[in-house]
């Protein structure tokens, strides 16, 4: 189908937006890290039944050693210290601000992926990072007393933004790596649906390791009560569910998809539009007016992603 990576994408950013809208209420009702858990424990088991009817087998069959190591890395990474600083930026800020730290992903991920693959990171990249650098700035910055420049939100959500686009680009780079080493191991007489459902069985390695992290950081907290406070909140179980769907089982395996049917460039553009689509629906939740300045500075750290990878 013509342009089906390209259409992926655009349902992936769509996904997103549904997401963050969930997870915001999700944070708020259950708490940042219960939130994280019960979204990965349930992705985990829809994934699961998804390789089942796809495979036969209700986990990651053929992934070694080598391929959980890389994508339980970018579990680590890119949903516990991600998400977590992610989830507790909602609650600072919203997920209309949140989405737009996230626009920091790629060129977090083009930086990783100079540090650890080795490569090349050229001017055109540089000046794409400092054009999203700069809608962020719009964003968030006003003058204030004397025409100083004064943060628009609280310093606190500014740091937990930042953390959660490190986290989200370079667990894309290490979840990239492993799932490059997991396509390398499948043998050639595998199931020919195998290679429609890699990125489902990748993706479900790290709901695994994700969880698991997050139950620890609960565990280690003796916070795990939460847990069974939460299980009996109907409405914040609802909301887990539907971020659950939208996000680990469709969004995220879908974005992995997406790039094995168009470049990784025009892939990441279009999912990268969450930001944008996530203002009215947030503006008519919430009852928030969207100013002017804050417009600007999502579409020019929109700039900054098209450049970046269009470039």
């Amino acid at each position: 189908m013509r342009h089906l990576g390209e259409i992926i994408s655009l349902v992936v950013a769509i996904s997103w937006t549904v997401t963050a809208l969930f997870a915001d209420k999700a944070s708020h009702r259950l708490g940042s890290m219960t939130a994280n858990v019960i979204r990965l424990v349930l992705a985990s088991v829809f994934l699961a039944l998804i390789l089942w009817a796809g495979l036969g087998h209700p986990y990651p069959v053929y992934a070694d050693g080598k391929t959980w190591a890389w994508l339980a890395a970018s579990a680590l990474v890119g949903y516990v210290f991600g998400d977590y600083c992610l989830f507790n930026c909602y609650l600072s800020i919203g997920a209309r601000f949140g989405q737009l730290f996230m626009t920091l992903a790629p060129p977090m991920a083009a930086i990783a992926g100079w540090i650890i693959l080795g490569e090349s990171l050229g001017w055109k990249s540089i000046l794409a990072m400092a054009v999203t650098l700069c809608g962020i700035a719009i964003s968030i910055l006003a003058r204030g007393e004397g025409h100083q420049l004064q943060l628009t939100i609280p310093l606190k959500g500014v740091l937990l933004g930042l953390g959660a686009g490190l986290g989200q680009g370079v667990g894309l780079v290490l979840s990239k790596v492993g799932m490059e080493h997991y396509a390398g191991v499948i043998p050639p007489d595998a199931p020919s649906s195998m290679d429609m459902l890699l990125p489902f069985a990748s993706t479900m390695i790290r709901a695994v390791v994700g969880g698991a992290g997050f139950l620890a950081l609960m565990a280690i907290q003796k916070k795990t009560g939460d847990l069974v406070a939460a299980s009996r909140d109907r409405k914040g179980m609802g909301y887990a569910l539907i971020m659950t769907l939208f996000g680990p089982v469709l969004g995220v395996s879908l974005s992995l998809m997406a790039v094995r049917y168009t470049s990784a460039g025009i892939a990441s553009t279009l999912m990268a539009l969450t930001p944008v689509l996530i203002l009215i629906p947030y503006a008519l939740i919430y009852h928030q007016r969207i100013k002017p300045r804050e417009i600007l500075g999502v579409l020019v750290s929109m700039t900054g992603v098209a450049l970046f990878f269009l470039l």
